[in-house]
């Protein structure tokens, strides 16, 4: 009998497990903020993003287990150099691990969150956390719009990214939100949108295009007609290149079709007629003069054109008033500020006019310095003016004043801030208590001082640094007390 020799080959299979990410929490080292938009990488490139939660999820299996270092970058914010000139911080990811990073804010503002763009909280869902975000279908969008229409806030944006095609929308996409948009001001950002979408379930354009290229609207605007009904309205542009406009006018929404229609052609390029004229775009803002007349200003930021306060003067052209606009503001420090764009809102809490300004030309960023500054007119003058957010070589255009995101007599505007630091009290005070909030609603104790008689300064500042609300009294349900105060006196840190 002939013995074969049979080969058998074998492929073992072997079953890799996915690596746990580490959760890298990055903060305000003032305020303990998580801070999103927080660039950490690797000395081999790797990169990691913070989310609006502030997390970066450490998933490389490379670096498990081993000590590495992550260079921090982001726009004004950052860690302190070592003698080398690096900026960063060195631990060991592990999986499942979690590790906190403080950065400080070199800058006034403080950022909030992104508020458009896929994956507002795709960092921290990696790590199980934020799992009914939702996601609003869109990978970024352009200028945004806002007018509060209906009770809800309407967002309008222009040219739109989609993630199943490289071309994506260019006749503006749209949503709503609650009105206020954030009942709190303060980080994480969820917006709770709701576009408008088609048969599909994607966000669609919501106004059809008067030519080949894209079709843009600003000056969105919530106005009443003499009957009392309420017209959601804005001026629109044709593109044809180069961001030159080929026609523009004026459209509507209808509530019916949910979509803008085209009200009026004001203007059409022609070789009698080959500049546009100007129109009600730009950004709105509600004025009351000296006689209580009420007037929409158009602006971007200042004001440039001028119409009554009212649907059917919108629609008539000959309503339309040209406003001379500052070139230049004046900052504190008596330099000149180019305006390039921006936004101009009145403030009940400022009790002024408050702009923010994207400055053209600019330092560091051509394009990415952006001010604050307040006039007790419209008109102004404009002067002491403060920078507030700064990039590294990145532009930030557009920038919007979010009037209908939170309340009108807030100290929170987009941009600016108050901090209380400490109060001092006046009078008969013993077991006085302090509660700390920042926004008004939710408060927490900060402990019981004994002060005695006669004036005491209380220092807040470890207590609470972020703190824009400060109640004094006494415990409740602790019984009888007597409290004679001649003087409280809060004090804080002015932001702009």
């Amino acid at each position: 009998m002939k013995r074969v020799a049979v080969l058998i080959s074998c492929v073992a299979s072997i079953a890799v497990a996915a690596v746990e990410p580490c959760r890298v929490k990055v903060v305000d080292d003032e305020n303990g903020w998580p801070v999103p938009l927080v660039f950490l990488i690797t000395t081999h490139g790797q990169v990691y993003v913070t989310d609006n939660a502030g997390v970066a999820a450490i998933d490389s299996p490379e670096l498990m287990g081993r000590e590495t270092w992550f260079t921090v970058k982001s726009h004004g914010y950052g860690r302190k150099k070592d003698g080398f000139g690096n900026a960063g911080f060195r631990f060991v990811p592990r999986p499942g691990g979690e590790h906190e990073v403080k950065v400080t804010r070199w800058q006034i503002a403080k950022r909030l969150g992104r508020v458009g763009g896929a994956g507002l909280f795709a960092e921290s869902q990696k790590c199980g956390l934020h799992l009914d975000a939702r996601e609003s279908g869109e990978f970024g969008r352009d200028s945004v719009q806002t007018a509060l229409y209906r009770g809800r806030v309407f967002w309008l944006w222009g040219d739109t990214n989609m993630q199943n095609y490289p071309l994506g929308i260019f006749n503006v996409t749209a949503a709503t939100t609650p009105a206020p948009a954030f009942a709190r001001p303060v980080p994480p950002v969820d917006p709770q949108y709701r576009g408008f979408t088609n048969e599909k379930g994607r966000l669609r354009g919501v106004i059809k295009r008067q030519g080949g290229g894209p079709i843009w609207i600003f000056g969105l605007v919530t106005l009443t007609d003499a009957k009392g009904r309420a017209h959601l309205c804005g001026a629109w542009s044709q593109i044809k290149e180069f961001c030159t406009p080929e026609k523009n006018g004026l459209c509507e929404w209808d509530d019916a079709s949910e979509s803008f229609t085209i009200v009026k052609t004001v203007w059409t390029r022609s070789q009698e007629r080959p500049k546009a004229p100007r129109i009600p775009d730009g950004m709105v803002c509600r004025h009351r003069d000296a006689n209580g007349k009420k007037w929409l200003l158009f602006g971007n930021p200042f004001p440039f054109l001028r119409i009554p306060d009212s649907y059917e003067a919108y629609l008539d052209e000959s309503k339309w008033g040209k406003v001379e606009k500052p070139k230049t503001i004046r900052a504190r420090d008596g330099s000149e500020v180019t305006p390039a764009a921006g936004h101009m809102a009145w403030s009940g809490y400022r009790k002024k006019y408050v702009a923010i300004v994207q400055q053209k030309f600019g330092k560091p960023s051509a394009f990415g310095e952006v001010w604050y500054v307040e006039s007790a007119s419209p008109y102004g003058p404009w002067e002491n003016a403060v920078k507030v957010v700064t990039h590294d070589n990145y532009t930030f255009y557009n920038p919007v004043i979010h009037t209908e995101g939170c309340d009108p007599n807030s100290s929170v505007l987009l941009f600016g801030d108050v901090e209380i630091e400490g109060v001092t009290v006046v009078g008969e005070s013993k077991g006085l208590s302090f509660w700390l909030s920042d926004d008004g609603e939710e408060w927490r104790k900060v402990g019981e001082r004994g002060m005695g008689n006669g004036e005491r300064r209380v220092d807040l500042r470890k207590d609470s640094p972020s703190a824009k609300f400060v109640k004094v009294g006494f415990e409740p349900g602790v019984g009888k007390k007597s409290l004679s105060l001649k003087k409280i006196l809060v004090y804080g840190k002015k932001l702009y």
